[in-house]
């Protein structure tokens, strides 16, 4: 889905199946150690919100996110994170909007911090609505996520690059 009459995408994402990840969501300070979040089996999205992008945008995301058969099972055979079932680490992403202009990068494309924030925090709420209402009770699978603005430290081990892209 892209923004009405333009063709551009208003929201750019990276996937990465992942057997656990962990994200530094608050550096060191002199009053505090960093702050970290971690999942185990599932997946991490990248995400980056361009001019255009707004609240109808978001369902159609999650759900298209959420169902892709990106994740190796057991058996060898990919399935969705939802019916894996495993956990999704979302970790906003500005870069991700950035253009090359000569030796640098320039971001005019990418969406206001403020209206960003939004964005992402509400992402992250409909993802974790989708994932409780797949997983059942019985799995142990969360959404963690990152600190939207904040630049942070990833560490991340995968059974293979399997990256994707993905533009709505």
């Amino acid at each position: 889905m892209t923004e009405k009459g333009s063709g551009a995408p208003v929201a750019r994402t990276v996937l990465q199946q992942c057997l656990q990840a962990r994200l530094q969501v608050k550096p060191a300070d002199e009053h505090s150690e960093a702050e970290f979040v971690q999942i185990e089996r599932g997946m991490v999205i990248y995400i980056c919100f361009f001019k255009g992008a707004n609240d109808d945008i978001l369902p159609k995301m999650v759900s298209s996110l959420l169902n892709l058969r990106l994740c190796e099972a057991d058996s060898g055979k990919l399935v969705s994170v939802l019916d894996l079932p495993g956990s999704v680490l979302i970790v906003p992403q500005a870069t991700l909007g950035g253009k090359a202009k000569g030796r640098g990068m320039q971001y005019h494309n990418n969406i206001s911090k403020e209206d960003g924030l939004r964005l992402y925090d509400i992402f992250v709420s409909l993802c974790e609505k989708e994932l409780k209402a797949s997983a059942g009770s019985e799995a142990d699978v969360t959404v963690e996520h990152g600190t939207y603005g904040n630049r942070q430290v990833l560490k991340i081990d995968t059974n293979g690059p399997y990256t994707h892209l993905m533009e709505f």
